[in-house]
């Protein structure tokens, strides 16, 4: 016997399929099943995962789609050859385009003009009206289908098991024979088990928007819809075994294969009628005169022949020209960017000037990365400003046009707070019960399902029955894709339509359009990436770069920077690297005076060491101790020593561990690659084991001992979280050189450019300034007769120039607002009514008397206040020039704000104060607690039992500290690091959570510059943040966002925001 299921729905159909395409291929072929079709309804977007898990198994893969259809009943489209396919795709993309995301409109019109090639199979009604028959209407469109397809339509047949399935498949029998339509065998597949069957109830739950005690009708009658046995499908249709048959015959039918898509790139990216390795050779060797001069050295000569000729070997030169022209076309905007990847960090690219990084300085050769034994497309992700990357993006869509050019995909897939929610609320449970759960995750243990330990914090009990299937439903319901979303920036351009190899659908965002699939699909069928991603860090360094033009005459670039300067490796050694790019974050600041980088390739190294990748390969400390010559460095042969030796024998990136698997285990290029590929994957997919046994044998057959090899993969394993490739890690050094030699020589500008760049590191606005001022830079307040919507710099104050902060600072404004503020101001202002004259309005006023920033006309805030409050009388029309009645009132005097008062207020609106630090007014308090003073750590002695108390500015809870939480917390001293263990969370979480002010007690550990304070209770001190109010708050237009805590003892609101990472 034989069979092949034609109709299966996945979760790639949204809220319907309860399988993933995957599970669905892996249980057609443990039952046997010939052949297979994905039909997902109008998208092919989970097509490429099941044709990939097809590859190399007995079974054979149809893509196809439903087409669900405006003015018709639905049909099932399978293409039989690669033409038809491209009409399938292309028909997909007409209804994509002509509605919004999510939806697609398509009308049998539509279909028609698409029809070619493709054998269709009509979906009849699931009921017979009472005459046993089947409604007028479907029976007037298949006649009408017949008439347009012919001889490729058939007429699909199900069991729904609802009594009358007989009555029906007879019925539909007689309207095949009189139509001529062949019947077809079919099963509504949405699981790949029985047991599925719930979960797929609360996805239809989810998208009806109801319970599962109010859903009703909506759900399906039974748990039917799964991969049933051939047998069992040969015997459902004992009695139409032309049904079978017709199925096998369709499939046989449907020849085509995803492999079979031939992605060309496009060429028009060359000049004076050369061909594109012409153009890009004769671009490569100009640009190497520019950068190297005439006559080339020997070495770079033969570097660059060897790599064009490997280019020209893989057909790759339209893919460089492609990359250069965006940089090119970015340049001439003067949009700062910098190329990264394997093929970045070649000396092509660096003649072409997609990359600063000068390949002869750094021994990164091409080959190394790619050879003709790996077929894998290049890597070259190019980052550009994030503020301006938005018109590379639309440069490539006018370039190419969007039916040849399209952003990739992204499948958003659903998480435990999002999985939990949307099956709590369908189960019934109630909008309090399930936002609690969301929040109490972390407390469904293995032991609390076997009710070894008591109900959770919030009450939940493992003997509740309703509750254990909410979390086994939930369980099976993570990792399903949710929607499709748009890639950063990864661009997919073709020679042809686009939409021949892959619908186009609409992105949220206007002027965007995106493919179905996603980076892994594209990978998997040999399609090229265009990244054109975002960084932040490059806005901030080109504002750097003009303000050091304007107000400096410097005219600083990406390659004429000072390299090698010890000032600034020295600043970097010390950690004081707050807003430096990659090298400010807390574990990087704890690496930094333990490496003390003195060469670039130092911070090569201090950019990939803290990684994931490394620290679960236990690489890091073997380096520091080799580096501190406190080991020694082995390496069993000179061909590992080669590999290892710049890196002191420890393997730290992602090419290392392809190289060792080369030389040392005698893996092929491509073994190598499907090792690194495989990094990501090792414990989902479970490869470990085989790449074990490959790598020990290898190695052990090359003279290795096993113990050695078995430590070697063990590192390897490591990268299956996160292993860094060198060639990024070369490219992010020269940024976070390049942000360190500013911040070194100019902090002032370091700190406007940084403050302009906002959101963006892990440092808020308030860290910014207070190490600005740790720097001897004067930074001046928001007002309305100095600042701009920017931060500028204003006249030298000591040692560098004064950094006036803007208005982008004031929480509520908006730049079209104020920049009409800023026209108006041909003369400092006298008084408010002049700015509400200018077109100031008067919610903008008071938000400018929130944030103080009347200082230059006498007013402080409570008067600024009192004044805008006084301007709804304000003379308009006729009237307007005259005094307003409120004019002739006398003047008031009103109760004064106490500094306390001012720094909180300040804190509300701009997220920060020049006055004071809001811990300091609680610093008597803390001292009569014997509550050490953040600034004041270093100077005690390592193991000291200390206490420490300040706002939280950073928690952060890494996936491979083991539960471990890193805390930094600020007072007007200095900022202390707090190592929470993980049991010791788990007893104070609620106090770590809910503190905006924390106090900790715990044992001082302090090894050279780096300190920590391993915490073991931590206290809730919010109460010394509240402000007595004695007096009436007045002048205020608008309530206030959030009023007091009503028992006044904690901070206000968001008043003092930490930055929290996972």
């Amino acid at each position: 016997m034989e069979y092949a299921e034609l109709q299966i729905t996945t979760n790639f159909s949204f809220l319907r399929g309860g399988s993933h395409p995957e599970e669905i291929v892996d249980a057609a072929v443990a039952l046997g099943y010939k052949a297979i079709a994905v039909t997902d309804r109008n998208t092919l977007a989970g097509i490429v995962r099941a044709h990939v898990a097809a590859r190399g198994k007995p079974i054979r893969f149809i893509p196809a789609c439903r087409l669900d259809l405006q003015d018709g009943p639905s049909l099932l489209a399978y293409p039989t050859d690669r033409d038809a396919y491209s009409r399938l795709s292309s028909l997909l993309s007409k209804g994509n385009l002509r509605a919004e995301k999510g939806d697609c409109h398509l009308y049998r019109a539509d279909v028609y003009e698409h029809a070619d090639g493709i054998r269709f199979v009509a979906i009849p009604p699931d009921v017979l009206d009472d005459n046993f028959a089947f409604d007028q209407d479907f029976t007037a469109a298949l006649e009408e289908y017949r008439g347009a397809f012919g001889d490729n339509l058939y007429l699909g047949a199900f069991f729904l098991y609802s009594g009358d399935d007989q009555k029906k498949l007879y019925r539909l029998a007689q309207l095949g024979d009189r139509l001529d339509i062949p019947l077809v065998a079919l099963n509504d597949v949405h699981y790949h088990d029985a047991e599925r069957r719930q979960l797929q109830d609360v996805l239809t739950c989810i998208r009806e928007k109801c319970t599962i005690h109010t859903a009703g009708f909506r759900l399906h009658a039974n748990a039917e819809h799964y991969l049933k046995p051939v047998e069992e499908m040969n015997r459902l249709f004992r009695q139409y075994p032309e049904a079978i048959a017709n199925a096998l015959a369709l499939a046989d039918a449907c020849r085509f294969s995803l492999d079979e898509l031939e992605y060309i790139y496009p060429e028009e990216i060359v000049s004076e009628g050369r061909a594109p390795m012409e153009e890009l050779e004769y671009l490569t060797w100009k640009g190497a005169r520019e950068c190297f001069g005439d006559p080339l050295p020997e070495k770079m000569r033969a570097t660059l022949l060897m790599e064009l000729d490997f280019i020209s070997r893989k057909n790759y030169a339209s893919y460089f020209l492609t990359v250069y022209d965006l940089v090119r076309f970015a340049r001439e905007r003067n949009i700062l960017c910098q190329g990264r990847g394997s093929a970045a960090n070649s000396a092509v690219c660096y003649c072409l000037g997609i990359t600063a990084v000068n390949p002869s300085k750094f021994n990164l050769l091409f080959a190394r990365f790619m050879s003709d034994a790996r077929d894998e497309p290049p890597d070259i992700d190019v980052d550009f400003e994030h503020e301006r990357r938005e018109e590379v993006m639309q440069y490539v869509y006018s370039k190419y046009g969007r039916h040849r050019a399209g952003i990739v995909a992204t499948v958003t897939q659903v998480h435990w707070k999002g999985a939990v929610r949307d099956v709590g609320k369908a189960m019934g449970l109630s909008l309090d019960a399930v936002d609690r759960l969301a929040k109490t995750g972390y407390e469904f243990t293995e032991d609390w399902f076997s009710g070894r330990s008591a109900p959770t914090s919030e009450g939940f009990d493992a003997s509740d029955s309703l509750l254990r299937k909410v979390l086994e439903l939930t369980k099976e319901y993570i990792g399903f894709p949710r929607q499709l979303g748009q890639h950063t920036g990864g661009f997919v351009i073709t020679q042809n339509r686009l939409s021949d190899l892959c619908p186009i659908m609409n992105a949220r965002m206007e002027d965007r359009t995106n493919i179905e699939w996603n980076k892994d699909d594209i990978e998997a069928l040999g399609f090229l990436k265009v990244d054109v991603l975002a960084l932040g860090m490059l806005t901030c360094i080109r504002k750097c770069f003009d303000l050091a033009k304007e107000h400096y005459g410097l005219d600083l670039t990406l390659v004429n920077i000072p390299q090698d300067d010890p000032e600034v490796y020295a600043m970097i050694s010390h950690a004081d690297t707050i807003g430096v790019f990659q090298i400010e974050s807390r574990a990087q600041m704890s690496m930094l005076p333990r490496l003390r980088p003195n060469i670039f390739y130092d911070l090569v190294i201090e950019v990939a060491i803290v990684r994931p990748g490394p620290i679960q390969g236990d690489m890091v400390h073997p380096y520091l101790r080799r580096r501190n010559k406190e080991e020694p460095e082995e390496y069993p042969s000179e061909e590992l020593r080669e590999i290892l030796g710049r890196t002191l024998g420890v393997p730290l990136f992602q090419e290392q561990a392809m190289e060792i698997a080369i030389v040392a285990a005698g893996f092929t290029p491509a073994q190598a690659d499907g090792l690194r590929r495989s990094m990501a994957t090792f414990k989902a997919k479970g490869k470990v084991s085989e790449y074990e046994r490959m790598l020990v044998e290898g190695m052990m057959k090359k003279g290795y001992q096993e113990e050695f090899a078995r430590r070697v993969f063990r590192q390897l394993e490591g990268f299956g979280s996160y292993g860094f490739p060198e060639s990024h890690a070369v490219s992010f050094a020269l940024l976070v050189y390049i942000s360190s030699w500013v911040k070194c020589y100019y902090p002032d500008i370091f700190a406007t450019a940084l403050l302009n760049s906002q959101p963006m590191g892990f440092y808020s606005p308030a860290q910014l300034v207070i190490d600005a001022r740790k720097h001897g830079v004067e930074v001046r307040p928001v007002d309305v007769n100095h600042s701009h919507w920017d931060n500028t710099m204003e006249e030298p104050s000591g040692a560098y120039r004064a950094v006036r902060l803007g208005f982008r600072q004031v929480k509520g404004l908006n730049e079209e607002t104020l920049e009409k503020l800023v026209e108006c101001r041909t003369q400092p202002y006298r008084t408010i009514n002049e700015l509400l004259d200018c077109g100031v309005p008067l919610s903008a006023l008071e938000r400018l008397a929130d944030a103080d920033a009347f200082r230059s006309m006498g007013l402080d805030r409570r008067q600024a206040l009192w004044e805008v409050s006084a301007l709804a009388d304000h003379p308009t029309g006729l009237f307007e020039g005259r005094p307003s009645d409120s004019s002739q009132e006398g003047r008031v005097e009103l109760p004064a704000v106490s500094d306390k008062e001012h720094v909180f207020q300040d804190y509300g609106s701009t997220g920060l104060s020049l006055k004071a630090h809001p811990v300091s007014f609680a610093r008597e308090q803390l001292d009569a607690l014997h509550i050490t003073p953040c600034g004041k750590l270093g100077g005690l002695k390592d193991g000291s039992l200390v206490k420490v108390c300040g706002l939280i500015t950073v928690r952060q809870r890494p996936g491979t500290a083991k539960g471990v939480l890193f805390v930094t917390i600020e007072d007007e001293t200095g900022y202390a690091n707090l190592v929470i263990w993980g049991k010791t969370f788990q007893v104070f979480r609620k106090v770590i959570l809910q503190s905006k002010m924390l106090m900790v007690m715990g044992k001082l550990q302090i090894e050279g510059e780096v300190i920590h304070v391993i915490a073991e209770s931590c206290h809730n001190m919010n109460r010394m943040l509240r402000i007595d109010l004695d007096v009436r708050d007045i002048g205020s237009v608008h309530k206030p966002a959030r009023a007091d805590e009503k028992d006044g003892g904690g901070a206000q609101g968001d008043l003092f925001k930490s930055r929290d990472f996972r």
